[in-house]
């Protein structure tokens, strides 16, 4: 039966309408929403994500369970005086368990290195109970931050920390009001190697509630650091908070002002890094001439000689002194990253890029064989809003340091 003239010339309007849109669909470039950065964010275009290229582990020498050398009952184990720490309050017990989790799965597990734990308080039985639940075979210490260390010094004055509270709050900045963050970043900042659990130890990995690891590690982290001579190993570089920081630069200044402190800074040091203008000039401008780039120091793999040394003992007194930790509010992180930027050698820090590790909103998902890796999707910096993108200081890095052992790696492999 012949349908209506209408209705073929409706039919026959759709078809074309149809094959135009597909025309233009097949056309048109992908446009697809997502998360992740362009291949470059640097001001000249050329910096390419090294989470795009495929890699697996750093270069030998790199030690690995054979037998019984890593078990826990073992005397005599390929084990070095290392330790993962964390520093953790009692109510913290569940995001903390996420992260030992995920660690013993990826790492530890295997190698069985012992934990310390420090709290500001004292430890509660349900706390213990639960951290030895979730770790078999390594030991467990349990420690409390000493008074000394952790209380506000007396040279603070509680009435100009509370105006300058107020001014932080209405720059927006983060714990603005909050003193026990300023004692904490304190503590991390300079106080941690002095404790007395920590005396007998010459490696640290730091490890803070809620984070993920993501990556089989197969190889000791620990004689990684020490057969390499390297002094710190870390996964996510980041810019600060200026408004935060604003005398941290000028108060280091202040500090190599004095001829035997300026002899301190390594002459193969990363103070280009440091420094850094041409990336986000405003950073350096309202910092004072501080990039404000810093290894997101929630994850640290480090040598504690480094903290303990006179030099850095010298540099972190001087910003005690000033008042800094609290009158600002001055960071473990970017003291750490300055400290290491000026005082030791590039080319003994590390970008542990084959580990996958989330602290929210950030990841280091690297491009690693299949099967090493469970949900970190590589190349993704942050799950957050885009604008995240921004504040990843590793082109920075890579101009002025570059990718060090891995390159090594890639030469020996080619």
């Amino acid at each position: 039966m012949a349908q209506p003239r209408a209705i073929r010339l409706l039919a026959i309007t759709t078809g074309c309408v149809f094959l135009w849109m597909l025309f233009l669909i097949m056309r048109a470039p992908g446009v697809v929403e997502s998360n992740k950065p362009p291949l470059s964010n640097t001001p000249d275009g050329k910096w390419r994500d090294p989470h795009l290229d495929l890699i697996d582990e750093p270069p030998e020498p790199l030690h690995r369970v054979s037998g019984d050398n890593y078990a826990p009952d073992n005397p005599n184990s390929d084990r070095i005086n290392a330790t993962i720490i964390s520093l953790v309050r009692n109510s913290e017990l569940e995001d903390l368990l996420t992260s030992i989790k995920d660690l013993e799965r990826t790492f530890n597990s295997k190698f069985h290195y012992p934990w310390t734990f420090f709290n500001d308080e004292p430890f509660t039985a349900d706390f213990k109970k639960g951290v030895r639940s979730a770790i078999k075979g390594a030991k467990v210490r349990f420690e409390q931050v000493p008074s000394e260390h952790w209380s506000t010094p007396p040279w603070i004055n509680h009435d100009l920390w509370v105006e300058s509270a107020k001014i932080l709050a209405e720059k927006k900045v983060q714990y603005a009001d909050k003193i026990s963050y300023r004692q904490m970043c304190r503590w991390n900042s300079g106080m941690f190697p002095q404790h007395p659990a920590l005396k007998d130890y010459k490696y640290y990995w730091r490890v803070e509630p809620h984070v993920h690891f993501f990556c089989d590690i197969d190889y000791d982290v620990f004689r990684f650091m020490q057969d390499h001579n390297k002094t710190y190993g870390f996964t996510v570089n980041l810019y600060d908070s200026p408004d935060s920081i604003p005398s941290l630069w000028p108060e280091t200044q202040k500090f190599l002002a004095d001829p035997e402190n300026a002899k301190l800074v390594h002459k193969n040091s990363a103070k280009d890094w440091v420094t850094d203008v041409a990336h986000r000039p405003e950073h350096n401008h309202k910092a004072n001439g501080y990039s404000t780039c810093h290894f997101w120091s929630n994850f640290e793999i480090g040598d504690l000689d480094f903290w303990r040394s006179e030099p850095y003992m010298r540099y972190f007194n001087h910003l005690d002194r000033s008042g800094g930790f609290f009158y600002e509010r001055w960071g473990d992180a970017p003291v750490h990253s300055i400290a290491l930027g000026l005082f030791e050698d590039k080319s003994k820090i590390h970008w542990f890029r084959d580990i996958g590790y989330q602290h929210i909103p950030f990841f280091n998902c690297p491009r690693r064989p299949k099967g090493k890796c469970k949900g970190c999707e590589e190349g993704l910096l942050t799950d957050g809003e885009k604008f995240l993108y921004k504040e990843d200081c590793r082109p920075s890095w890579m101009d002025h340091v570059g990718l060090g052992e891995w390159e090594k790696g890639k030469a020996e492999r080619s």
